[in-house]
């Protein structure tokens, strides 16, 4: 259980600070979503792996570092979590956001961008947090942080 309670509130957090930032219109929106994930990921890491994404679970899955009866329940308490999140943005501001392309981006764009950086970030992950050679160290969440910054600041 304190696996599942880690990874709903650490999606929370990733979907409320995303809204957040993104609707706050700031340029550096893009590092405080990094940011936050950085320290997110190290207060969750060592307790359910802080996945906080069904994609990132998978991977993990895949990777044969999550037993099969974990992949359904991580998913549901991070989908619960997002649904929580957006909610809360909407509470919070009167308004929520949509993960949709901008005016001027393609939907073909836009889902080859979101494919690209999710592979990133899978890959990062699977490197820095799951890999025997990379055991016990202590710059996997700085590494997953930068990679989402990076990719938010590329692709918006």
């Amino acid at each position: 259980m304190p696996k599942l309670i880690t990874e709903f509130i650490g999606t929370f957090f990733l979907v409320l600070i995303i809204g957040l930032a993104v609707l706050s219109a700031s340029a550096l929106a893009p590092l405080a979503i990094g940011l936050r994930l950085t320290v997110l990921v190290y207060m969750g890491g060592h307790v359910s792996g802080a996945h906080y994404n069904p994609a990132i679970t998978l991977a993990i899955f895949a990777r044969g570092r999550l037993p099969a009866k974990d992949v359904v329940p991580y998913i549901v308490a991070q989908i619960s979590a997002a649904i929580v999140g957006a909610f809360v943005v909407q509470v919070l501001l009167g308004q929520t956001f949509a993960p949709a392309p901008g005016a001027a981006v393609s939907v073909t764009a836009a889902l080859l961008s979101e494919l690209l950086f999710t592979f990133l970030l899978c890959l990062v992950i699977l490197q820095v947090a799951t890999a025997k050679a990379t055991e016990g160290n202590q710059y996997y969440g700085l590494a997953i942080g930068f990679t989402v910054a990076a990719a938010d600041f590329a692709s918006g």
